[in-house]
């Protein structure tokens, strides 16, 4: 008896998804297919094939729980390409869970880089938010909501002490409002992984979330997803601003809470819903208990008063 021979993973790609795939034409005639790393509610595939080399993007079916719409991915990512900062667009097949990008070539940042590059990021932020507007908002006030209303009916786990922020957070939208500068074309999930250098700019990808909001929040959730020190906002949100911004900064530090705060809610879905191995809760409460200690320390009255000072 021979011993049966273990298939590639290109061969088990093919298997999965090469039927799929043949609906594209720039797909056709596959030269290779590998797995790309990341992506918490898709499969990102890279593949070459005589026509060049391609990212193909296949949602899982739980994008509506998560607030994730793909007929608006699909039409964000084309006015990100549109001004030059996102990937360019080849195909989507609605309905279908596909959407198929060019591969750009270059450094897939990480937490060091983000902090080592945040006045060239800061000019990429600048270049998405150019952008024509986008066709849908991004709240996470509105988004938190909805997970929570989500978490409650299907009985998903929530932290302790989860309910008794709403007030805080209520009067940090009261506090918003009074220096409302409007929304932009946000892309709303820029994590270290969604900056990719090919040396001459950063490209921003990953149009998932996207959505018109407030500058500041996409500010204060790149600096926390980077885990990066106070004065790196500080640097990043006067990068961005060109200039001193007290009020954008505090903006940005309290949006970076707001954003745990909903994030946290994502987390108890996908840790329900989700097939991949990985510990979604345990992510989740990094931010929760990361928030709750920015709530309770002495920065928070501050960013308070900060925010709502007259310009």
């Amino acid at each position: 008896m021979y011993p049966r021979s273990v298939p590639t993973e290109n061969e088990n790609l093919e298997r999965l998804f090469g039927t799929l795939l043949d609906e594209v034409k720039v797909l056709q005639n596959r030269t290779m297919i590998r797995e790309l790393s990341g992506g918490l509610t898709n499969r990102n595939l890279y593949v070459e094939s005589t026509s060049g080399k391609f990212v193909a993007r296949i949602s899982s079916n739980s994008s509506e729980l998560l607030s994730i719409d793909r007929d608006s991915e699909f039409n964000n990512s084309r006015l990100a390409a549109e001004v030059g900062i996102g990937a360019e667009i080849f195909d989507y097949l609605r309905g279908r869970g596909l959407l198929v990008i060019s591969f750009i070539d270059g450094k897939t940042y990480n937490s060091e880089d983000v902090g080592q590059n945040l006045k060239r990021i800061a000019s990429s932020v600048r270049q998405l938010h150019s952008a024509q507007r986008f066709d849908r908002e991004f709240n996470m006030f509105e988004i938190q909501q909805r997970y929570l209303a989500i978490v409650k009916e299907k009985g998903f786990r929530l932290p302790a002490g989860y309910l008794e922020l709403s007030p805080v957070f209520d009067e940090v939208k009261r506090a918003f409002a009074v220096n409302d500068d409007g929304t932009v074309p946000c892309n709303n999930d820029l994590l270290p992984a969604n900056f990719i250098d090919d040396g001459k700019k950063i490209w921003l990808i990953d149009y998932e979330y996207s959505g018109n909001n407030d500058a500041c929040f996409e500010l204060g959730n790149i600096w926390s997803e980077a885990e990066l020190p106070f004065d790196a906002l500080e640097i990043l949100v006067n990068e961005y601003y060109q200039g001193s911004r007290p009020d954008k900064l505090a903006r940005a530090w309290l949006f970076c809470q707001l954003a745990k705060y909903g994030w946290t809610l994502w987390a108890s879905i996908q840790n329900s819903i989700s097939e991949l191995d990985f510990d979604f809760w345990e992510w989740g409460m990094l931010k929760y208990d990361s928030m709750r200690e920015a709530l309770e320390s002495l920065e928070f009255p501050r960013m308070m008063e900060l925010v709502t000072r007259k310009k």
